[in-house]
């Protein structure tokens, strides 16, 4: 089953129980799959469903704190809760430890010295980690790394 339809599925059992926000949620990520799938005019791969999903988690997110820096707590918390439903759709994201490992491994294999390599290691890590390492963390960690090289 693919991820455009378990989501489908999900927000059938939410109109039948009468939940109208999961509902509207699940109905927007089913917009934006469909979208994607009538521009690329196929059947969208997992990775690329997951990618979708991931960019609006990443929406909400930053929509969230825009409403927290300006004062909106009843907009964010409506973001947030967002996000919690569509998280559930997403793989399990790596550990800070287990994306330390991994960036320690590309950059000894691609051998970066300086932050001017961040250009070359980025993509190779999100590469690698095939979707579930969060950007942010990784380019903190990198620098990090980098800096001290």
């Amino acid at each position: 089953m693919s991820l455009y339809e378990t989501i489908q599925s999900d927000m059938y059992e939410a109109m039948k129980g009468s939940d109208k926000f999961k509902t509207s949620t699940l109905r927007v990520a089913l917009a934006r799959l469909k979208d994607k799938k009538i521009e690329k005019r196929e059947d969208l791969n997992h990775n690329e469903e997951i990618k979708i999903i991931q960019n609006l988690v990443k929406q909400r997110k930053e929509a969230a704190d825009i409403y927290e820096k300006n004062d909106r707590s009843e907009l964010m918390k409506n973001e947030m809760d967002e996000l919690k439903i569509l998280s559930v759709y997403l793989p399990k994201m790596m550990s800070e430890q287990e994306l330390n490992i991994l960036i320690k491994k590309v950059i000894s294999d691609i051998g970066a010295t300086s932050m001017s390599d961040m250009g070359k290691v980025m993509p190779e890590i999100m590469k690698r980690s095939k979707g579930k390492a969060d950007g942010k963390m990784t380019q903190t960690i990198v620098s990090n790394i980098l800096q001290q090289a």
